[in-house]
C-alpha cells in the first residue's frame, strides 16, 4: 500500500465533512433563516428559488475543477494546486460562518458560496487523480480497492456531518453550522501537508499537456468518454435532489422514525451509511454474484444504476401523490428511496471515477477527471435550469419595479402601502394589487375588496371541510364547488401538504400559469405538542434559533392554545410544475436516458491507460529497490490460462505487454505472478474480479 494513502483518505473525510454539512442546510437555510439574519426583516426565499440557487452552487462547484485540472496539469502540478485551493476553500466557510455580522447577509452567502466553489471545485479533478498516481505497474491491482475506500471516506465524512449540521442550525443557529465545516476544512488542510513527503508527486505536464490533448490518442479518448459523461450528467441531475426537493418533500411528511424525531434534511445521512455497508455488499457478495449469470462490466454496472435511479423518483412520485392527497406518509418510505438511489449511486459514481481514471492518458488525468466532475456540473445545470423555466414570476414584483421611481425619496426610508395598478394600468379598479412594503421590498401582498370576497368565501367552506376532518386538508372530504373569481374564472383547491393548502384563479388575465394569477394560501397552526424528555436536552438552548431570533427582531407570532387558519395572500410566485409532477418529469427523463445507454454500452470499446514507467519515488513502494519487476508473460495457449483472466471474455490476443488493454487475452497476466496469481495458483476455478481495468466491454 503506498504510504500517501492514509493522508489522502483522511484528508477527504474532513474535506466531505465540511462539504456536505453545509450542503445539508442550504436549502432549509435559505428558505427559513437568511430573510432573519440582518437587523432589518427581510422576505422568506421560496422554494423554487431557494432550489435553483442550491443547484446553480452545485453545479458551479462541479465547473471549476477545469481550473482546477488546467492548474495541476500544467502549471503546479497536483498537490501544490490542492494546498493553495485548500486556502480559499477555507475562506469561503468562513465567510458562511461571520454571515450576519455587517452588511447584506444575502451579499456575504453568495461570496461565500463562490469561494467554496473554486476551492471545492479546484482540488477536486486533483485529489481524485492524486489518489491513482500513488499506483504503479506493480500494485495497479489495489487501485480499484482503495477506490472504494477512497469512497468510503467520502461518506464517512458525510454521514457524521449531515447528522450534526442540521442539529446545530435548528438549536445554535447558522454561524455554529457554518463555522464547524470550515474548522474541519482547516483541518483536512492540514492534515494533506503531514503527508506531503510521502507522497508522489507527478510533476506538472506544461507543453506537453497540450501535446497529448491534441494528439491522437487524446482526441480518440475524449471522443470516447464525453458521450458517457453527458449520460452520467443526468444521472447526477437526478441524485442530486436529495439535498433540494426530497428534503422539501420531507418537511411535509411523519418525521418520527425509529423512536427518533427527524429533521427534514438528516433524512440525507442515510444515504452515507448506506454507503458504508453497500461498499463491502457489493464488492464481496453482489458483484461475484450477478457476475456468475453474465459479465458484469463496468458500463453494464453504470447502465443498471441509470434503471435503479429511474426507480428511486418512482417511489418519490408515490410519496408526493400521497402528499397531493392530503395525507402525511411515513418518511420511512422515503428512506426506501434512498436504499435504491444509493445502490444506484454505488454502481454509477464510484465505477465511473475510476473507469474515467483508467480511460484518461497519462498527461491528461487531472483533465479528464475535472471532465467527469463537469458532468456533475451539467446535471445540476439542468435542475437549476428546469426550476428557472418553472417559476412564475409575482405581478406585484413586477408592478412594484415599475413604478418605484414615482415615489417620494423617503418611501424607500419606511414601512408603507402602495396601491399598484393591476392589468388594465388603470389606478382604483378591481384588478390592484395592495402591497405592503418594507424598504422597497414587498412583505405582504392583497387583492381589493371587491377581489378578495369570492375566494373568503371558498376559504370557508373548505376551512368547514378541514375542520370536519380533524382540522387536516385531504381529498378524501369532498368540496362543494368553490365558484368563480370576479373575472369569470374557476377557483380551485390545491392541497400542498397535510395543513396547508391553495386556493387559486387564473387572475384578470385568464391565462393560468402566469404572473397575474391570484389567490391565497391557508395554513393550519395547531398548539405545539409536549416535547418529550431526551438525553440530548442538556447538550443544547432551551428554545431553537429561529425563536431566539425572531424575539429579537419583534416577528414571533403569539403562541395560541387552540388550532387557527391562517390567510395569506398572493398574485403569481408559483409553479409550472409542482407535486408529483415535478418528479414524474425527471423520473422519465431518466428512464429515456437508461434505455439510450444500452446501445451504446454494448458497442463502447476502450483502452486503459496506468502509470507505466516507474520513477525515483516508486521506491516508496513495498518492493526491493534493486528488483525489477517480472517481465509479462509471453502469451500462453488457451489450454493452461492464467487464473486472474480465466473467466474474462477477450478478443484476439495482443503482443504481449505490460499495459492493460481490451483487446488482452484470457492468457496473459500482466501483474507480477507471485502478486497476483500465485494465491490463487490451486484454485484456478476462482477468478478475480477486478472493477474495470480488467473487464472487456461488450
Amino acid at each position: 500500500m503506498p504510504p500517501g494513502i492514509p493522508y489522502i483518505i483522511g484528508n477527504e473525510a474532513a474535506e466531505r465533512f465540511s462539504f456536505y454539512g453545509m450542503r445539508a442546510i442550504l436549502v432549509v437555510f435559505m428558505t427559513k433563516y437568511l430573510w432573519l439574519m440582518d437587523r432589518q426583516v427581510g422576505t422568506p426565499m421560496s422554494n423554487a428559488e431557494a432550489t435553483g440557487i442550491y443547484h446553480w452552487f452545485v453545479a458551479v462547484v462541479y465547473f471549476t475543477p477545469f481550473f482546477g485540472a488546467l492548474l495541476s496539469d500544467i502549471l503546479w502540478g497536483k498537490y501544490r494546486t490542492i494546498m493553495i485551493l485548500s486556502v480559499v476553500y477555507c475562506l469561503g466557510h468562513a465567510t458562511l460562518a461571520f454571515m450576519g455580522f455587517q452588511g447584506k447577509s444575502e451579499y456575504w452567502l453568495y461570496a461565500g458560496l463562490l469561494l467554496i466553489c473554486i476551492g471545492s471545485g479546484g482540488i477536486k479533478p486533483c485529489v481524485s487523480a492524486h489518489v491513482g498516481d500513488q499506483f504503479g505497474p506493480r500494485n495497479q491491482h489495489l487501485l480499484s480497492k482503495i477506490y472504494n475506500w477512497f469512497y468510503f471516506s467520502i461518506n464517512f465524512g458525510s454521514f457524521f456531518s449531515t447528522l450534526l449540521t442540521p442539529w446545530l442550525l435548528e438549536w445554535y443557529g447558522p454561524h455554529w453550522a457554518f463555522g464547524i465545516p470550515g474548522g474541519l476544512m482547516a483541518i483536512a488542510t492540514f492534515m494533506f501537508w503531514l503527508g506531503r513527503k510521502t507522497f508522489i508527486h507527478i510533476p506538472a505536464g506544461g507543453n506537453a499537456f497540450f501535446q497529448e490533448l491534441t494528439s491522437r490518442t487524446g482526441l480518440i479518448a475524449l471522443g470516447k468518454l464525453i458521450p458517457l459523461f453527458l449520460f452520467v450528467a443526468i444521472f447526477w441531475s437526478l441524485y442530486d435532489q436529495t439535498g433540494s426537493s426530497w428534503v422539501l418533500q420531507a418537511e411535509h411528511m411523519n418525521l418520527h422514525f425509529m423512536n427518533i424525531d427527524w429533521l427534514p434534511s438528516q433524512i440525507q445521512a442515510f444515504n452515507p451509511i448506506l454507503i458504508l455497508l453497500y461498499i463491502p455488499l457489493f464488492t464481496l457478495f453482489i458483484y461475484p454474484f450477478v457476475h456468475r449469470l453474465f459479465p458484469l462490466t463496468p458500463l453494464r454496472k453504470m447502465g443498471i444504476g441509470f434503471f435503479l435511479t429511474a426507480a428511486a423518483f418512482a417511489i418519490s412520485i408515490l410519496i408526493q401523490q400521497w402528499i397531493d392527497a392530503g395525507d402525511k406518509p411515513s418518511i420511512a418510505w422515503q428512506l426506501l428511496a434512498f436504499l435504491v438511489i444509493t445502490a444506484a449511486e454505488i454502481m454509477v459514481s464510484i465505477v465511473g471515477l475510476e473507469f474515467a481514471y483508467t480511460q484518461a492518458p497519462q498527461k491528461m488525468k487531472s483533465m479528464v477527471m475535472a471532465l467527469y466532475l463537469f458532468a456533475v456540473f451539467i446535471g445540476n445545470m439542468l435542475t437549476a435550469g428546469i426550476n428557472d423555466l418553472i417559476q412564475i414570476p409575482s405581478a406585484a414584483v413586477l408592478q412594484l419595479e415599475k413604478h418605484i421611481d414615482e415615489q417620494p425619496s423617503s418611501f424607500s426610508q419606511e414601512k408603507s402601502q402602495l396601491r399598484l395598478p393591476g392589468l388594465d394600468l388603470t389606478p382604483n379598479t378591481d384588478d390592484d394589487l395592495i402591497a405592503d412594503l418594507q424598504k422597497e421590498t414587498i412583505h405582504s401582498v392583497a387583492l381589493t375588496p371587491a377581489a378578495a370576497a369570492p375566494f373568503e368565501n371558498a376559504a370557508q367552506l373548505v376551512i368547514a371541510a378541514a375542520q370536519s376532518a380533524q382540522d387536516t386538508f385531504s381529498k378524501k372530504n369532498p368540496l362543494p364547488p368553490l365558484g368563480n373569481d370576479i373575472w369569470g374564472n374557476p377557483i380551485l383547491f390545491t392541497i400542498i401538504g397535510q395543513n396547508s393548502c391553495r386556493l387559486i384563479s387564473a387572475g384578470p388575465d385568464r391565462i393560468p400559469h402566469t404572473a397575474w394569477d391570484v389567490g391565497l394560501t391557508i395554513e393550519i397552526s395547531k398548539p405545539p405538542a409536549a416535547a418529550s424528555p431526551s438525553w440530548s436536552d442538556h447538550l443544547h438552548p432551551p428554545t431553537r434559533w429561529l425563536d431566539r431570533r425572531s424575539a429579537e427582531l419583534g416577528t414571533t407570532r403569539e403562541t395560541s392554545t387552540s388550532i387557527s387558519y391562517d390567510k395569506t395572500w398572493f398574485s403569481g410566485g408559483q409553479t409550472k410544475l409542482e407535486g408529483a409532477a415535478y418528479y414524474r418529469f425527471f423520473t422519465w427523463l431518466m428512464l429515456g436516458c437508461a434505455i439510450v445507454f444500452v446501445p451504446f454500452a454494448l458497442n463502447y470499446r476502450y483502452q486503459s491507460y496506468i502509470n507505466e514507467q516507474p520513477s525515483e519515488s516508486w521506491s516508496t513502494i513495498p518492493f526491493p529497490p534493486h528488483e525489477k519487476p517480472p517481465a509479462p508473460s509471453p502469451a500462453l495457449s488457451k489450454a493452461s490460462p492464467s487464473p486472474c483472466f480465466s473467466a474474462m471474455p477477450m478478443s484476439a490476443p495482443p503482443p504481449a505487454t505490460g499495459k492493460l488493454s481490451a483487446a488482452m487475452p484470457p492468457s496473459v497476466c500482466p501483474f507480477p505472478r507471485r502478486k497476483m496469481c500465485a494465491p490463487f495458483a490451486n484454485s484456478p476455478s476462482k477468478p478475480i474480479h477486478l472493477s474495470t481495468a480488467n473487464t472487456a466491454i461488450s
